[in-house]
């Protein structure tokens, strides 16, 4: 005898409260498999054209070096850095060109069920977020890298350079460099798959820091925070700040500093930001009870 408890369930019942599962996941999995199939496609196009892509990530370290009237070379320090150096140039590529593709298979996954409202509140943060992530890449590599570069090269000391062929052959040597005046001399002689390392570390580290504002934003628009909320966690945000420019930067504290520095500027704007939201809903439903 079938049982009328309402917790028993019928198979229909079953398949069709399980049916929208299935689509989302479905539809996930189609949105993953573009975004991973873009991701593919940009990295073997960078793959191919890794060295004008080297050529631009060195030019930071060449013009620091250049100040010094040093010539500007990296070494390979293992047979195979060679081709893991243009691995990391394609797959840091491949991140950075499907970083937008990757953002609108993530637009067309949420978007079915979003009302019109919704999609015209959520579209301009898609439309930020590249944006910003272009400019967090650009403050790292054009004023992050140069002043840290010129930085880290100001701890060489002694003979940059190779001694002249007339003291190496036994000629006079130049005056201050006698027998009492000899010191050990450090020079950079930068390893290139380490230098790469370093470089996209920082790009990557301050294009997705400059999301924050976005992310936080939108979280602000959905409700999801409020300007009090995020003030009153500032100490533990600090904290969190902390580990994190310490985790993707490399260990020196200058480096750490300066992220955090950016990382808790831009936390302080995404506060204001969410202020003014706020406020402007507190004044819509003013405006929508009068």
């Amino acid at each position: 005898m079938a049982s009328n408890s309402p917790n028993s369930a019928r198979p229909d019942d079953i398949d069709d409260s399980s049916a929208p599962l299935i689509e989302h996941l479905a539809e996930l999995r189609t949105r993953l498999i573009w975004s991973a199939l873009a991701f593919v496609i940009a990295m073997v196009l960078c793959y191919f054209v890794y060295k004008p892509v080297f050529d631009f990530l060195t030019v930071p370290i060449c013009d620091a070096l250049e100040k010094r009237d040093q010539a500007c070379g990296l070494i390979l320090l293992k047979l195979q850095e060679g081709f893991f150096v243009a691995m990391r140039i394609a797959f840091f590529g491949g991140f950075v060109l499907a970083f937008p593709v990757v953002g609108y298979q993530l637009w067309r996954f949420v978007a079915p069920g979003l009302y019109r409202s919704e999609k015209n509140a959520l579209l301009p943060f898609l439309l930020a977020s590249p944006i910003m992530f272009l400019l967090g890449a650009a403050f790292a590599y054009y004023v992050i890298l140069p002043w840290a570069f010129d930085f880290f090269l100001g701890f060489q000391q002694g003979p940059i350079s190779a001694p002249a062929d007339g003291a190496a052959a036994g000629g006079a040597a130049p005056a201050g460099t006698g027998p009492d005046d000899r010191w050990a001399g450090i020079v950079f002689q930068g390893s290139v798959e380490e230098y790469l390392r370093l470089t996209t570390k920082f790009i990557l580290a301050f294009g997705l820091s400059f999301q924050l504002p976005v992310a936080l934003t939108l979280m602000g628009k959905a409700g999801l925070v409020s300007s009090e909320g995020l003030a009153s966690v500032r100490r533990y945000a600090v904290v969190v700040i902390l580990l994190l420019a310490a985790m993707v930067t490399p260990p020196d504290v200058i480096s750490q500093v300066v992220l955090f520095s950016v990382i808790y500027g831009l936390y302080e704007i995404s506060i204001y930001l969410v202020r003014r939201i706020e406020r402007k809903r507190a004044l819509e439903e003013e405006q929508a009870d009068v």
